[in-house]
């Protein structure tokens, strides 16, 4: 068996790392706290909604 240098990671190593690292994640995100609310869109209109989004779209979208 050959030596392993510090810098050498295996799939072993890459897969212990993968199985501690997802429930922390996940323990993480539950206990962040606030949760975001959407704004309602007005439904009313035909036309597209102008927000920042659709702006930066039609900005990207010109020539």
């Amino acid at each position: 068996m050959s030596k392993k240098t510090e810098g050498d990671t295996s799939r072993r190593d890459f897969l212990k790392l993968a199985g501690t690292a997802a429930p922390a994640a996940a323990a993480l995100a539950v206990a962040g706290g606030t949760a975001a609310e959407a704004a309602q869109p007005d439904l009313s209109s035909d036309r597209m909604q102008d927000t920042a989004h659709t702006r930066a779209y039609l900005d990207s979208a010109r020539f």
